[in-house]
């Protein structure tokens, strides 16, 4: 099974160089850096311990960051390389002032790229996070005796059964982890079941904040803007649900003549699909990094730019949770629940079950099916001076709680 995965990946590699150019066109590839996907190095490694994590796109990224932060403390540890594959998980990095950390691009996975790419970065442990399992790599790691995690590990119910078709290779992988951290008690299930020798629950990373990210805070004016309008949010939204989103809002508008509704989408190269869909619903639209004077009668602005999310947190009290009308699984309400938000979602929130389970407990998040509960909802935060001081103290806690003990867990192989 390894040697057929092997042959395919060749033939990917054979017709990388024309994916590498729909992806620059596409603007999904940074147009020097790609070159590192193949084993191209612009940094310099240096002598001394280093440590390699390794994550998918953004949000694997920002889970690891408090960890690494911590981590940056320890003096034995000279360098941390953080590897990913998405252009956007390169540029979040630089929101936060990491001192010694390095982003590179994690190589394609053909066995002779992750060889030089080893050789060159000498890890004195690899940890990879979440669900990010690539056969060439985990092997070559193995055969150079680094110790291997699998952090903040999440294997869905759908993801699970693939595995288990591929039953003997999975085995294979996943007996080469020396320990995993499951992020949940499903998870912590399904790889035992796939052959993880070593499981230790510490519950989910995602609950631990920075302590380091850059201060972003919004045009003055915009605040003042924001602050003399009835605003609320719709965040990390997917195609399909910004046109829910302008719904509600014309629902609100009836009673809220000065409403404004931020969308901020998921993928912000998406984001003038969004302008002429909705301009075409017959509202007034404007472009965040326009960066024109927001007009009385704008009724919905469009976020385009990376890392300003929580700024916009900050000054909304409500806010949509995207990817749970759309069957994509939710993203991770734990950022605007830390500003105090009040979080809304749609039902499907399969990737954070857990999480949501503790929210809709502290009555922190809640759920709606369609765009009339959705404008319900809205309206009755637009009405309430929300405070969750008290319950934003307790998931604090609980967040330090977990990061103290997978930096002691970490330290170990140190």
């Amino acid at each position: 099974m390894l040697n057929l995965y092997r042959l395919l990946i060749n033939l990917v590699l054979l017709i990388s160089p024309l994916i590498i150019i729909l992806r620059l066109i596409k603007k999904k590839e940074h147009p020097i850096r790609f070159k590192e996907k193949f084993c191209f190095f612009p940094i310099k490694r240096g002598n001394g311990k280093l440590v390699w994590f390794h994550g998918s796109s953004v949000g694997e990224i920002l889970s690891i960051i408090p960890l690494v932060e911590k981590l940056e403390k320890n003096k034995s540890i000279k360098k941390i390389l953080i590897t990913s594959s998405t252009l956007s998980s390169s540029k979040v990095l630089t929101k936060f002032k990491l001192k010694k950390t390095v982003h590179q691009f994690f190589p394609i996975d053909a066995n002779f790229l992750t060889k030089k790419f080893l050789d060159y970065w000498n890890p004195a442990i690899a940890i990879f996070v979440e669900s990010e399992i690539w056969p060439n790599m985990l092997v070559n790691v193995k055969k150079k005796s680094i110790p291997l995690v699998l952090l903040n590990a999440r294997i869905t119910k759908k993801s699970y059964k693939k595995w288990k078709m591929i039953s003997l290779l999975s085995k294979f992988l996943f007996e080469s982890f020396n320990i995993s951290f499951p992020q949940n008690y499903e998870t912590k299930k399904y790889l035992h079941s796939l052959g993880v020798k070593k499981i230790k629950f510490l519950g989910n990373l995602k609950f631990s904040e920075s302590k380091t990210q850059k201060n972003i805070t919004l045009n003055k004016n915009i605040e003042k803007i924001f602050k003399s309008r009835k605003i609320w949010c719709a965040a990390s939204t997917h195609e399909g649900e910004e046109k829910i989103c302008a719904e509600a809002h014309q629902k609100l508008k009836k009673k809220y003549k000065k409403l404004l509704t931020v969308i901020i989408p998921r993928h912000v190269h998406r984001v003038n699909d969004i302008y002429k869909e909705i301009l075409d619903m017959g509202f007034k639209v404007q472009i965040h990094s326009k960066k024109s004077k927001i007009k009385k009668d704008t009724d919905i602005y469009l976020v385009d730019t990376y890392g300003e999310t929580k700024s916009f947190f900050k000054i909304c009290n409500t806010v949509f949770l995207g990817g749970s009308i759309v069957n994509h699984g939710g993203q991770n309400p734990l950022e605007p629940a830390r500003f105090g938000c009040k979080i809304l979602h749609g039902p499907n929130i399969q990737n954070f079950t857990e999480v949501y389970r503790l929210l809709n407990k502290e009555n922190l998040s809640f759920k709606f099916y369609n765009t009339n509960q959705l404008a319900k909802s809205v309206n009755q935060s637009l009405n309430q001076n929300i405070n969750f001081s008290k319950k934003i103290t307790k998931l604090k806690k609980i967040g330090s709680n977990i990061l103290n003990h997978t930096s002691t867990e970490i330290n170990c192989f140190l």
